[in-house]
């Protein structure tokens, strides 16, 4: 379908407005046409480029997840939201993937700061006036913020439907985290040219883009302590690599625990890690077992990354609120991926799941659930090869597996925190602080207190 001709010539200034989304009153700053906001939107050099793949998958997935006849991805100026992403529209021009801001939903997201979520357009007093409703036929709409890396807003990551509808908390999670994605690769793409236009600063700028694959902070989660380290290898220099870790809550209070090594470094790595770890948060929303949210994973690897021969190991475990006894119960899968280490109270040190196959490679890999329990006391080791493949520099042996389950066994009762420090003291003075490789730690300790 294409859309009418809405009009994009001299359009009137749109004031800030006061909005109500989700609850919260949000005072305007400048909005739509605040200078440094319309600043960011050019720096971004997105405005009247074609479609591409990156953003077109991000909204492939919404449209997909939520059932919706269109999804867009938005960078708005002071006249018009132009559609980066458009799917549903049969636009494959620039000039035609735009609609005038006066008519886009997009400007009272941008004015609001906060994310809008309409379920039927034509009765709710915000949008019910808007030209859109009629011309487009839209009906419920859900839309959160892409910011540009420091924090403005650009435009929006949106859902829409033809027919009225009230969004879930799974749609309205799954459409945040992707909002997330689309800034993320707005990030990667401003650290990418940042780099290129000063390679002085680009070992930083690397390193940045780095750290933006990771969460800044762990979460607290309820009758658990949680432990991360990261070790970037010393002899990267401005190559990114693709290890990463990820803890995030999803519905029925349940938690999601990811982490994963994506084969190969640079900014293609970093963004099979991105998607790694944004499809594996919307895969969440609506699918319990890890096994099934890593196939998931490894279809996105399959269609939305078709020429990237890469491949990566995971492993992605769903913990389950604390039992009466003070017991942390779970499932977890492996894609190929190093199995944990899990700990008992005693210093009894196991492998834990079923090995599978790395993700990217086969069509159908193997990927089992397995259950497990974390008893007062226990603690649960997530790592990646960094570890055991760390080279002491002069002999160049491995630390190797049984150095490792050593340090577990001995360190791993004290806690998530002590275990991290001892592990990360551990491989620096193995290695005389020159690691080959990045490496990624995540700890679960289940306190006896």
């Amino acid at each position: 379908m294409r859309f009418a001709d809405l009009g994009l010539g001299t359009l009137p200034r749109m004031p800030g407005i006061d909005v109500v989304t989700s609850g919260k009153r949000v005072a305007p700053r400048h909005g739509v046409v605040d200078p440094r906001r319309l600043a960011a939107v050019r720096a971004t050099g997105l405005l009247d480029t074609p479609a591409e793949e990156p953003f077109d998958n991000l909204a492939r997935l919404a449209a997909t997840l939520l059932g919706t006849p269109w999804a867009f991805v938005t960078v708005v100026d002071d006249r018009r939201s132009f559609w980066k992403s458009c799917i549903g529209v049969d636009a494959a021009d620039p000039a035609d993937r735009q609609n005038a801001v006066g008519a886009s939903f997009c400007r009272y997201v941008i004015d609001s700061g906060a994310e809008l979520i309409v379920t039927d357009a034509a009765t709710d007093p915000r949008t019910r006036d808007n030209p859109s409703v009629e011309s487009m036929g839209i009906r419920a709409w859900i839309g959160f913020p892409i910011h540009s890396p420091d924090g403005l807003i650009l435009g929006t990551f949106c859902a829409v439907d033809r027919r009225a509808r009230r969004w879930t908390d799974r749609d309205i999670l799954t459409i945040s985290g992707l909002a997330k994605a689309a800034s993320s690769e707005v990030a990667l793409r401003e650290t990418a040219r940042r780099a290129q236009a000063s390679m002085a600063q680009a070992v930083a700028l690397a390193r940045t883009l780095q750290d933006s694959l990771l969460p800044p902070l762990l979460p607290e989660v309820a009758g658990l302590e949680v432990a991360a380290r990261y070790l970037p290898a010393t002899a990267v220099g401005t190559d990114v690599v693709g290890d990463f870790y990820d803890l995030f809550p999803h519905h029925d209070r349940l938690w999601g625990v990811a982490l994963g090594d994506v084969c190969g470094k640079g900014l293609d790595a970093a963004k099979v890690t991105a998607l790694a770890r944004y499809t594996i948060r919307a895969a969440a929303t609506w699918q319990r077992s890890p096994a099934q949210v890593l196939a998931h994973l490894n279809d996105a690897l399959a269609t939305q990354r078709p020429d990237d021969h890469r491949f990566l190991t995971a492993v992605y475990a769903v913990l389950h609120p604390p039992r009466s006894d003070g017991s942390v119960h779970g499932n977890l899968a492996l894609g190929g991926h190093e199995p944990p280490l899990l700990r008992r109270a005693d210093g009894t040190v196991t492998s834990l799941g079923e090995p599978g196959t790395a993700l990217g490679i086969v069509a159908a890999p193997s990927l089992t659930d397995t259950r497990f329990a974390l008893k007062p006391g226990d603690s649960l080791l997530l790592f990646t090869d960094g570890v055991t493949e760390a080279r002491q520099p002069h002999t160049r042996e491995f630390f190797g597996d049984d150095r490792l389950r050593q340090i577990v066994r001995d360190d791993g009762g004290q806690g998530a925190a002590p275990l991290a420090q001892a592990l990360e003291t551990a491989v620096l003075d193995f290695t005389k602080d020159h690691t080959s490789d990045d490496t990624a730690l995540l700890i679960l300790h289940v306190p006896t207190g």
